[in-house]
């Protein structure tokens, strides 16, 4: 199984072991890039391999025409410091290039470039810098976190997880498109990750799987049984996720004993979202009670007075598909200004009140 290091990914708008992004431009609500970070067990003694995954949309890049074709170029640089971040450990530069024939493409919020980064690491604590500049626009992109590095244990540990986006099969075996933004759509029935096991012997471990609401408290989980054999032992999982909302959650596996104690475990942040709806929208509720600006009292009052979830999700879209001034298209460009406003409010505006709330945040988004 490989991974695919460079593919255009059309992934709709989305999110970027690190559960961030690296901001959000003022005009959009589309991080400016996602990163996440995975840590494996190396062949390696004393190292563990570190890898790191950079999608870049196209709508942050600077394409310029070039004959038939349009290219955008950008740069890399990826490095990796001391927790005191002042001594520097290892660090990677690089250029990507984007050649597409279709104008469109180079504005489109669906197409992305990713890269993909390992590095070999002493476990420990480091902080990690990721700075990305476009070669033709000069625009500057940096996204910095502390990040932690394990060991590994010889006789039975796992690896971090990693989100599946798809899963190509040609003659050379299987390749994974990650899911680096970690955004599923209330379209999507079924989750699909992978991990590593590592084992000093060939033996059967019961394995958890967990999928946490964060609001709402356990989705569902499920227990399975895994037949190891010495070494590296990589799991590809599916679990159905056609019962759970919209909002954040956590997928946790763990290996338990056969008294069902913990052995081992990990865990991966996820959010599901509406589709065609913006990725900020995480919280129907919330989102419904944001629509103060543009929504009378009483038809915000009979959206949340809804019997049921799919009632209210209903009643909230034919809202929404009443404002649409371009009822052929698939962008509801009215719902996309105005949570994206919203988004904006909050990032900027926010005092006692979350932006949106406050005097600035209501003439902002009005």
């Amino acid at each position: 199984m490989k991974i695919l290091a460079a593919i255009l990914l059309s992934a709709g708008l989305l999110y970027g072991q690190v559960e961030n992004s690296a901001g959000r431009g003022p005009y959009t609500d589309i991080p400016l890039f996602y990163i996440d970070i995975a840590n494996y067990k190396s062949s390696t003694a004393g190292l563990s391999r570190t890898d790191i995954f950079i999608q870049l949309p196209y709508s942050n890049i600077q394409f310029i025409k070039t004959g038939n074709d349009y290219t955008g170029k950008y740069s890399v640089t990826l490095t990796f410091f001391d927790d005191q971040k002042d001594k520097i450990i290892t660090e990677k530069v690089w250029n990507e290039k984007i050649n597409v024939t279709d104008f469109n493409q180079t504005t489109s919020q669906s197409n992305f470039n990713l890269s993909y980064k390992n590095f070999l690491l002493t476990p420990g604590s480091y902080f990690v810098k990721c700075f990305v500049e476009d070669q033709d626009s000069k625009k500057t992109y940096l996204y910095e976190s502390e990040t932690e590095v394990p060991g590994f244990d010889d006789n039975l540990d796992l690896s971090s997880i990693v989100i599946v986006k798809d899963k190509i099969e040609n003659s050379d075996g299987s390749k994974i498109i990650p899911n680096i933004s970690r955004i599923i759509t209330s379209e999507d029935s079924l989750l699909s990750f992978f991990y590593e096991i590592y084992s000093s012997s060939a033996e059967d471990v019961i394995v958890k799987y967990t999928i946490q609401d964060n609001n709402r408290g356990t989705a569902l989980h499920k227990f399975d049984t895994k037949s190891l054999n010495p070494g590296k032992n990589t799991i590809d999982e599916i679990i159905d996720i056609s019962q759970i909302k919209i909002g954040e959650f956590e997928l946790l596996v763990e290996l338990k004993d056969d008294n069902n104690n913990t052995i081992k475990k990990a865990s991966k942040k996820f959010y599901s979202k509406l589709y065609g709806f913006p990725t900020t929208i995480l919280d129907l509720d919330l989102a419904i009670e944001q629509m103060i600006y543009i929504a009378s009292n009483s038809t915000i009052d009979q959206i949340k007075n809804s019997d049921s979830f799919n009632e209210k999700l209903r009643k909230f879209k034919e809202f929404w598909k009443e404002k649409d001034p371009s009822q052929n298209t698939e962008e509801n460009e009215i719902l996309t200004e105005y949570y994206r406003r919203v988004e904006y409010a909050n990032q900027n505006f926010k005092s006692y009140y979350p932006g949106w709330r406050t005097d600035m945040g209501m003439v902002y988004i009005t």
